[in-house]
């Protein structure tokens, strides 16, 4: 016997919550915070909800709330491996909480961004969570009038929207560059891609570290606007070969690019690091597991994301962390991909 339906065809909380077995009310504290339910409850009006193809009404209760119970997410990438990372971590820390995770991709473009910020402001969202700190005026102007708890990740700055989680990249490539140069290296060579803002204070920092130990030279760097591979990596380091054929190391943007100047290394016949020592940044899977093992720099890609989710979620229920700026630090992972320089 097929079950009364409301005339739209929709199904109504109040069906959900006589076939579990429940009252409205309790069916609605479940689709707002499960977790103030029993486990017998929970599995029933779950249960419920499933056989009869219920969904939340999220427009509605925003309607009434002035609020949906959706967390933004704004990325810059969904095939680049450091923000899979990251919302390993958002995702494990949303899991069995009321919220939603609304995943957003802004493509390294600023006017992307503010769009999808435009976006997101017209849908009321509970928090959000946004890539980087170098929002336009216009990107952070609309974020400032959200009127929500929001964290911006993956480094750290001196004037947050609200909150921030993450490090400094300036820091973490000067820490690089410096450990190369107590190696004994002194023609240490940068290669960068996509070169947003990240990669740049990461460049910054291998610049300082160069000019404190009076080793800089503009010969010593190729960058490129064209998005990162392992190809590519590969097809710089080519190129800052043919200007400073005697560099003895090489500082990398990032991890897909030491491996490409790993492989470029292997076809040159150059030994990794008798002929040239590489160092890569995030410390992806594959760099311990490279031959040679790469150096790299260990960011925590996922505790940033999981942190962020905390952050926010703990703001939203009015418990909002006292320190507003998480920094999570970084590590040097020392390989042997960097042994030192014997002269």
């Amino acid at each position: 016997m097929e079950r009364k339906r409301a005339k739209s065809g929709e199904i109504r909380l109040t069906e959900v919550a006589k076939l579990a077995g429940v009252s409205p009310i309790t069916a609605s504290r479940f689709f707002r915070n499960p977790q103030a339910l029993s486990l017998s409850k929970r599995e029933r009006v779950a249960s419920a909800a499933k056989e009869l193809g219920y969904v939340p009404n999220l427009a509605a209760r925003a309607l009434a709330s002035q609020r949906t119970e959706v967390i933004g997410v704004l990325i810059p990438s969904l095939t680049n491996n450091v923000f899979s990372d990251v919302l390993r971590g958002i995702y494990d820390a949303s899991e069995g909480s009321r919220y939603s995770i609304q995943l957003a991709n802004t493509r390294y473009s600023i006017l992307q961004e503010e769009q999808l910020l435009r976006l997101f402001q017209a849908q009321k969202p509970a928090g959000l969570i946004v890539t980087g700190i170098d929002q336009t005026a216009e990107s952070r102007a609309v974020m400032e009038a959200m009127n929500c708890p929001i964290a911006q990740i993956m480094e750290i700055g001196p004037d947050p929207v609200d909150m921030m989680v993450g490090f400094s990249h300036y820091d973490a490539a000067f820490a690089a560059v410096s450990h190369l140069v107590e190696q004994g290296f002194k023609r240490i060579g940068f290669v960068g891609a996509q070169m947003d803002p990240r990669m740049q204070r990461r460049f910054g920092g291998y610049r300082d570290a160069m000019k404190a130990a009076s080793l800089f030279a503009p010969r010593l760097i190729v960058t490129t606007p064209v998005p990162t591979s392992i190809t590519l990596g590969g097809s710089v380091f080519s190129d800052l070969l043919s200007k400073a054929p005697d560099i003895d190391a090489v500082c990398c943007g990032n991890d897909d690019l030491a491996l490409g100047v790993l492989f470029e290394c292997q076809r040159r016949h150059l030994s990794v690091p008798e002929d040239m020592a590489i160092v890569g940044f995030n410390d992806l899977e594959f760099m311990a597991s490279a031959v040679p093992p790469l150096t790299s720099v260990r960011t925590n890609r996922y505790e940033m994301g999981r942190s962020a989710v905390t952050m926010v979620t703990a703001a939203i229920e009015g418990n909002r962390p006292p320190q507003p700026v998480l920094d999570l630090g970084f590590q040097l992972m020392i390989r042997e991909s960097s042994s030192p320089r014997h002269n």
